[in-house]
């Protein structure tokens, strides 16, 4: 049986992506991307690691074109192709424009396009909601139904033991290969933003089914303790570390939510711990794809709040140097050096400064796309453009992701040695989380109203007077960094 040449696209690198073990496989490197906005070197490294090293995995079979852009690189093929559907609408857009080239339904993904259309047309009453979703996700797949097979044992952090590092990564010459291409580049006038650095992700499906499998047997049972914690001392804590090996389709979900289910009906981990992982996969994950195409092009310009506010250079830049708010310092950082930083440091401390100082959120989500080991626009767009700065409630339902410093200080130790007190508002130790929540209310009062959440924090801040001095604190404060 012969088959069309498939091209994989750079989401698209495990076996799942193949139909059969003898299938021709077309893999291109357009240099172009690279050149239109700064991306981190990390990132960069990684994709193209990726690409290489599923060429020489598949040998022969693998075609690898290195062009300036993916439609010269097509001119160079000769046969029939076919595609899984691209991951971006512009990548959809430029897959209809190629004559002859055959596109196939998404994959990746759990739920079809046309059951989450069936599920969102039910939802008549308000926006979209994510829990609404997950339960009827979980229903549909039947996923964590019933009890579990034994009864969980005590987790490895109430033990008192720690858990091991997780496999290495091991630089080969393919990563070598690669590094001395970007630096190549760089000379040549395209630019990167972070540090460079030993590969730190999986550019394999082995090496991410090693990682998957480390985190389910040291890590998940302690994942829904850890999920939401902030630590300067441990950046790692119980994540599995694993979305870009996710968004790069190393790593298929169903086999990770498998596993994870498998663990607990084992008793090695309890459903206190596997729910909040499986509720990232099949209920976030899958949410946020789907809305991409459910919501978008129309989400991509939402600004409820009227936020016009650029990026200041410090922020872009990854200037974490120029930082003396320990918590954002250290965040900020994390994404210079790993391109990496987990939900809740992105929501928490990166999305809320930004929330508070009125950026537009747009240019968030770019930053957030190009900066992030992870970052794809179907994930960034609905995660802050739709959540974490609260520009559509009216479809997506969500809150402002703004909180104070005292927040902060409760899920983190980062306030500890921090010279901003995060209890005071005014002042030279005023933290800038907690004058920055007040400034964010008062002045997005009339907006943020009718959201019975906050209610209560706007019927706390009535002084007058505290409200100009807040605002004028705000204000002055302005773009630098605090």
């Amino acid at each position: 049986m012969s088959f069309s040449r498939r091209w994989l696209l750079a989401d698209q690198l495990g076996p799942h992506f193949l139909d059969d073990p003898a299938q021709p496989v077309l893999l291109v490197e357009a240099r172009e991307l690279f050149r239109q906005r700064p991306t981190h070197r990390q990132k960069a490294h990684l994709i193209l690691s990726a690409l290489r090293h599923r060429a020489a995995e598949l040998g022969d079979r693998a075609t690898l074109v290195r062009a300036g852009t993916f439609r010269e690189a097509l001119t160079r093929v000769g046969e029939p192709l076919e595609v899984c559907h691209p991951p971006s609408r512009a990548g959809l857009a430029f897959a209809r424009s190629v004559p002859g080239l055959t596109i196939l339904p998404p994959r990746g993904f759990l739920t079809d396009r046309d059951d989450f259309t069936a599920w969102a047309g039910a939802q008549r009453r308000g926006p979209l909601r994510m829990a609404d979703f997950y339960r009827w996700a979980r229903h549909e797949h039947r996923v964590l139904e019933g009890p579990p097979g034994r009864v969980p044992r005590r987790s490895r952090a109430s033990a008192g033991t720690v858990a091991p590092e997780p496999p290495p990564i091991v630089e080969d010459a393919i990563d070598a290969e690669v590094r001395a291409d970007l630096n190549r580049w760089e000379k040549e006038g395209v630019r990167f933003v972070g540090r460079d650095g030993p590969r730190r992700y999986p550019a394999t499906h082995a090496e991410a089914d090693a990682r998957l499998r480390h985190f389910v047997r040291h890590r998940l049972p302690d994942f829904g303790r850890y999920q939401e914690v902030m630590s300067a001392d441990d950046p790692l804590l119980a994540h599995s570390v694993l979305s870009s090996s996710f968004n790069l389709g190393l790593l298929d979900p169903a086999e990770a939510i498998r596993a994870a289910e498998a663990a607990w009906r084992a008793g090695d981990a309890s459903l206190s711990a596997v729910e909040p992982f499986v509720r990232g996969l099949l209920g976030w994950r899958e949410f946020l794809w789907q809305l991409y195409w459910y919501l978008e092009p129309r989400l991509r310009d939402a600004n409820r709040l009227a936020a016009t506010g650029p990026l200041p250079d410090w922020f872009a830049t990854l200037d974490a140097d120029a930082v003396e708010a320990r918590c954002l310092a250290d965040v900020l950082a994390g994404v210079r050096d790993r391109a990496w930083a987990h939900h809740a440091q992105r929501l928490l401390v990166l999305g809320n400064y930004a929330l508070q100082r009125g950026w537009r959120p747009a240019e968030l989500a770019d930053w957030f796309r190009r900066c992030f080991v992870d970052g794809a626009d179907w994930v960034m767009n609905a995660t802050v453009i739709g959540m974490s700065q609260y520009a559509d409630p009216d479809r997506v339902d969500s809150r402002p992701y703004a909180v104070d410093g005292r927040y902060v200080d409760e899920l983190s130790d980062y306030c500890a040695d921090c010279r901003y007190q995060p209890e005071t508002t005014l002042g030279d130790l005023a933290c800038p989380y907690t004058g920055g929540f007040d400034a964010f209310l008062h002045r997005n009062r009339d907006r943020l109203a009718a959201d019975p959440r906050l209610a209560a924090e706007l019927a706390e801040r009535d002084d007058p007077h505290l409200r100009e001095a807040v605002l004028a604190q705000e204000e002055k404060r302005g773009g630098s960094p605090p």
